[in-house]
């Protein structure tokens, strides 16, 4: 039968043991004894009283004298005793056998169980090692999602960053631009300051009691004059203070000077009015004293002896070859220099008469692209020199350029490129009578350039004779006529003198200006681009130079302007005509020293000898000096 688990026996037991039964006492001899009573009751032959049992349980059975009989039964009892208790220890035996069995079925149960809790143990670890595994992978994951992230927005933010460098660069060099601007039309109007306190100093100088003449204006009047004149300096003064600590001028400062200047034209004007009548006043009660009609006559008589002595001179003199005007061919190729800039100016109109404010930007920023390069050339040199040429050489090639922050080209616009053609020729010849006419040592650099891309671009160099031959015509060389109909200012105007609205200019700023045209013609004449690939004379060689001086010599001199442009063009360009013409040069001098030279004093007046003199001492230092230092003293 099989073994009942350790729960159910022990369960059996505790049963047993609560029960009636199981609370009985045992005893091994009760059987014995209650047999012998129940013997010794039926027989009637008992002869001891029975012990009882529980009386003493552990002292031996007491000895009674049985029947045989009883004897047997006791031994049976006790060998049923004895193999019961055999029998009990065989079923002990087996017990304990069969608990060995059971614990050790038990032990190999519990050790199977224990394998496969360690072999669970192992399953839940190598999980939980599985799933730390897993999450650490979906971490490393998220963390290089979130790296790459963080990558992608530093990249981003670089980017920006960058964006913004760049543009914050962009904006620097457009402040830069715009610096460099305001500094070329700072000092631009710094320079027109300064010739307008010239100016304007000179002007007061007239106004001055010592030099007038006794025919002048009253005392009180002339008084008045020199007070305002004073005032007026004054303020110019002023003005010309505030640029001492390295200020530009403002425009305001520039309107206040040049409303100083027009006010003082226009005293001069009146005060040389009030000289002209007092003049005539006296004149008139000169002729009415008999002294002054001797010294008049005596005068006259003077006079007349001069004209003589003049007259004859000029018999001495040839005549022949001499001219009023140019000659037929060079009246011819000014007016095709004429009529190509008008087709020029023509062919922008459209640029020019724009009305949408994107057009009209347009023009403004080509016209300053054209024209501030040209401004900054000065006493400049080298490295800077050729940016300013390559500057101006890519806005001619239709290649883009900056200024003033902004990326500026010629195929922006169908007629851009001719209009800042126009607009640079233009610009060269007026920093001919600006800058070169307030600092001579300038027209050298702008030569150079403006040679350079004549070379390169030819139609620019027409462009630049024919603003130079409506500005100065005295250029060509050509003395324009008087027209019929035509009224005193617009003949002003084509002679090269500035009319407005003040008047005429004075006679020292019209030569100024005159001079320093021609100096920048002569400079052209002999310089080259020094940077360029090409051999070979410039493109308006020393040959137009020489040819502008003899035209000039055939033809009659004028007063005051053919000594002074004689003279320029001969401090400028003399040393190079001596080295490429030697001894025919040598010869022409002669002839305007010895030939041209008293021509040009008789029809000079005694307040205009200032220019004749300074040709005269050139000349004649030109002809004591031997031929290899003549020309380097001046030049």
């Amino acid at each position: 039968m099989p073994v009942p688990s350790d729960e159910l026996r022990w369960a059996t037991l505790e049963a047993l043991q609560r029960s009636e039964k199981g609370r009985l006492r045992y005893r091994p001899d009760w059987a014995d004894r209650a047999e012998v009573r129940h013997r010794a009751g039926r027989r009637g032959l008992v002869d001891e009283p029975v012990v009882s049992p529980v009386s003493s349980p552990a002292s031996p059975p007491a000895i009674s004298l049985l029947s045989p009989r009883a004897t047997r039964m006791a031994g049976c009892i006790c060998m049923r005793e004895e193999q019961h208790q055999a029998q009990a220890k065989t079923e002990l035996r087996l017990r304990q056998e069969q608990q060995e069995q059971l614990v050790a079925l038990v032990a190999s149960r519990e050790s199977e169980q224990l394998k496969r809790f360690e072999e669970f143990m192992e399953l839940k670890q190598r999980q939980e090692y599985q799933s730390v595994r897993d999450m650490m992978d979906r971490e490393t994951k998220e963390s290089m999602g979130r790296q790459e992230k963080l990558k992608e927005e530093h990249r981003h933010r670089m980017k920006i960053l960058n964006l913004r460098l760049r543009e914050a660069e962009q904006q620097r060099l457009r402040e830069a631009e715009l610096e460099r601007q305001r500094q070329a039309e700072g000092r631009e109007r710094l320079r027109n300051l300064n010739t307008i306190q010239e100016e304007i100093l000179q002007l007061n100088q007239l106004l001055e009691p010592s030099g007038q003449t006794k025919t002048g204006p009253a005392g009180p009047e002339l008084s008045s004059y020199s007070t305002r004149g004073n005032q007026l300096c004054s303020q110019v003064s002023e003005v010309v203070r505030t640029t001492a600590e390295g200020e530009f001028p403002s425009v305001d400062d520039m309107t206040v000077a040049e409303r100083a200047l027009h006010e003082m034209r226009a005293l001069i004007r009146l005060m040389q009015e009030e000289t002209a009548k007092a003049q005539e006043k006296k004149k008139k009660e000169q002729e009415e004293e008999e002294e002054r009609r001797k010294q008049a006559a005596l005068q006259a008589q003077q006079e007349e002896q001069k004209k003589a002595a003049q007259t004859a001179k000029e018999k001495r003199l040839p005549s022949s070859g001499l001219q009023t005007s140019a000659e037929d061919s060079t009246l011819k190729w000014l007016k095709q220099l004429q009529d190509m800039s008008a087709q020029c100016s023509q062919s922008f109109e459209d640029l020019n008469a724009a009305r949408d404010v994107q057009t009209k930007k347009l023009k403004m920023e080509l016209q300053k692209a054209a024209t501030i390069p040209v401004s900054q050339i000065s006493t400049i040199s080298g490295s800077q020199l050729r940016e300013v040429f390559d500057k101006i050489d890519r806005l001619l090639s239709g290649r883009a350029v900056v200024s003033g922050g902004k990326s500026i080209c010629t195929s922006q616009h169908p007629k851009a490129l001719d209009f800042v053609t126009f607009k640079l020729a233009e610009k060269f010849v007026r920093q001919g009578e600006e800058e070169v006419a307030s600092h001579y040592e300038a027209a050298f650099p702008i030569a150079a350039v403006a040679s350079g891309i004549w070379e390169l671009h030819p139609k620019v160099g027409d462009l630049i004779l024919a603003h130079l031959h409506k500005k100065c015509p005295y250029a060509v060389p050509h003395y324009p006529a008087m027209k019929n109909g035509m009224s005193v200012e617009e003949y002003q105007r084509v002679l090269g003198y500035r009319v407005d609205d003040s008047g005429v200019e004075g006679q020292d700023s019209f030569l100024k200006r005159m001079s320093g045209m021609i100096r920048l013609y002569a400079a052209i004449t002999q310089q080259r681009w020094p940077y360029g690939s090409r051999q070979g004379p410039g493109p308006h060689g020393l040959n137009h130079g020489w040819r502008w001086l003899a035209q000039m010599l055939n033809m009659e001199p004028l007063a005051d302007v053919t000594a002074t442009l004689l003279f320029d063009f001969l401090e400028v360009c003399g040393h190079a005509l001596v080295k490429q013409y030697q001894a025919q040069f040598w010869k022409l001098i002669l002839l305007v020293k010895e030939e041209y030279l008293p021509r040009i004093e008789a029809v000079t007046s005694a307040g205009q000898m200032g220019s004749v003199t300074r040709l005269k001492q050139f000349l004649e230092a030109s002809h004591s000096v031997s031929n290899q230092q003549i020309f380097g003293i001046f030049t």
